[in-house]
C-alpha cells in the first residue's frame, strides 16, 4: 500500500487528521507538510515518492519505443546494448611514442601495447600501465642536486671517503612487464642497489687509489655490479651510465691528501715527459748507430777492394817486368812522367848548345788569356828542361 494511503500518516508517522497546524503528517527531518493547499492544515507537504517514480517512467516511455505502454523486452535490450557500447568505448586509450603500455585483465598480464591507439577491457576488469622506456632517469647517491648531506664510505684500509655518485638508467622495452610487476618502488630500489654496489667496490680499495687513479675503474665496476643485481631481480632496469662525480677525503685531512695528490700528478707528468723524450732520442740514436755501421762497412769494402785491385795490378806488372825488364821500366817511366806533367803547363827549351840554363821570357804568362787563372802546380816564372 502506498505510504501516503496508510492510516498512520506515512512511514515517519504523523498526527491526526485534524485541522491544526501541528496535526498533519511529519517529514523524516521533522518538518511540517509541504504544499500549499487551503484548509486548516497549512504548511508544506513532502514530495510524493510514487508520483516521482511515475513521472520518471512516463518520461522514459516517451524516449523508448512502445509509446505509452510498458518498456518491454526491446527497450531493456536497447538499454543494455547502449550500456555495453559505452562501457566498451571507455577501453580505448593512446600510448605515446616514448611509452609502452602493459595490459592486464583481472590483474593478469595479457600483453603489451605499442604506441598509438589501443584497446583493453576497462575497469573494473582491466587496467593499463603506461611506462616511459626512452626517458633517462637519474638517481643521486651521496648528494642532492639542490644541496644536501654527503655520503661517507669506509675504504679497505679503514679510512673514510666522501663519494658523490650519479646513476643514469632507463627501462628495457623488452621487459616492461617485469618493471611494472617486480618493482614496487623503482627509484628506491635503484638507489639501494647503487649504495650497496658502491660500498662493495670502495671496500676493496685503499683511499689513495680511490682519490687518484681508480675512479674510472670504480665507476665501471659499480655499473657492472648494479646491472647484475637488477637482472637477478628481473626488474627490467637498464643501467646506462655510472658517473663518479667526486671522491674526497674527510675534511680534517683533506688538505694533506690534496697535496699528496698534486705530488703524484707531478710525478706522473714527469714520467710521461721522460718517456716522451726517451721515445724521441732512442730511435734517433739507433738510426745514427746504424748509419755509422753502414758507412764503416762501406769504407771497409771500398778499401779492401782498392787494396785488392792494387795488389792484383802490382802482381800483373811484376809478371810483365820479369818477362821484359827494359820495356817495362821504360813504360813505367813514361806513365809516371805522363801522370806528373799531364796537368801542368810546360815550356820546353832545347839546350843543344850547352848545359847552361838560359833565361827566357815568361812565355806561359804571355800566352795565357787575360782573366784566365793559372792551373794548379803551374810555374809562373822560370824555365823547364828535360834531359835524358
Amino acid at each position: 500500500m502506498p505510504w501516503n494511503n496508510q492510516g498512520g500518516g506515512g512511514p515517519w508517522g504523523g498526527g491526526g487528521t485534524g485541522g491544526g497546524g501541528g496535526g498533519g503528517p511529519r517529514g523524516p527531518w521533522g518538518q511540517g507538510p509541504q504544499g500549499g493547499g487551503g484548509g486548516g492544515g497549512g504548511g508544506n507537504q513532502p514530495p510524493d515518492l510514487e508520483e516521482l517514480i511515475r513521472r520518471s517512467q512516463e518520461r522514459l516511455k516517451n524516449v523508448l519505443p512502445g509509446g505509452g505502454g510498458n518498456i518491454g523486452a526491446k527497450g531493456i535490450a536497447l538499454i543494455a546494448i547502449l550500456g555495453v557500447i559505452i562501457y566498451g568505448l571507455t577501453g580505448f586509450y593512446t600510448v605515446s611514442q616514448n611509452e609502452v603500455g602493459v595490459n592486464t585483465v583481472f590483474g593478469r598480464h595479457i600483453g603489451n601495447a605499442a604506441p598509438g591507439l589501443n584497446w583493453n577491457p576497462p575497469a573494473p576488469f582491466g587496467a593499463v600501465f603506461k611506462v616511459p622506456v626512452t626517458d633517462v632517469r637519474r638517481t643521486e647517491i651521496g648528494y642532492r642536486s639542490g644541496g644536501g648531506p654527503r655520503g661517507a664510505n669506509r675504504t679497505g684500509d679503514e679510512n673514510i671517503v666522501d663519494i658523490d655518485l650519479e646513476v643514469q638508467w632507463d627501462v628495457n622495452a623488452a621487459q616492461v612487464a617485469s618493471f611494472v610487476f617486480q618493482l614496487q618502488n623503482p627509484e628506491g630500489t635503484v638507489k639501494a642497489v647503487a649504495e650497496s654496489a658502491l660500498r662493495e667496490s670502495i671496500g676493496r680499495r685503499n683511499i689513495q687509489n680511490i682519490l687518484t687513479v681508480d675512479q674510472a675503474a670504480i665507476a665501471a665496476e659499480i655499473r657492472q655490479i648494479m646491472q647484475r643485481i637488477m637482472d637477478d631481480y628481473q626488474s627490467g632496469v637498464n643501467i646506462r651510465v655510472v658517473q663518479l662525480l667526486s671522491a674526497l677525503p674527510p675534511a680534517q685531512v683533506r688538505n694533506a691528501f690534496l697535496d699528496v695528490n698534486a705530488a703524484q700528478q707531478d710525478q706522473t707528468r714527469v714520467q710521461n715527459e721522460a718517456r716522451t723524450y726517451a721515445n724521441q732520442v732512442v730511435p734517433e740514436a739507433r738510426g745514427r748507430a746504424s748509419q755509422i755501421l753502414q758507412e764503416a762497412e762501406a769504407y771497409r769494402d771500398r778499401v779492401v777492394a782498392e787494396a785488392s785491385g792494387q795488389a792484383s795490378r802490382f802482381t800483373q806488372v811484376f809478371e810483365q817486368y820479369r818477362q821484359a825488364p827494359n820495356v817495362t821500366r821504360e813504360r813505367m817511366f813514361l806513365e809516371t812522367m805522363e801522370r806528373i806533367f799531364g796537368g801542368t803547363e810546360k815550356v820546353i827549351i832545347d839546350q843543344a848548345g850547352g848545359n847552361a840554363v838560359q833565361p827566357f821570357l815568361p812565355l806561359d804568362q804571355i800566352m795565357r788569356r787575360p782573366g784566365q787563372q793559372p792551373p794548379a802546380g803551374a810555374a809562373t816564372t822560370g824555365a823547364a828542361r828535360t834531359q835524358r
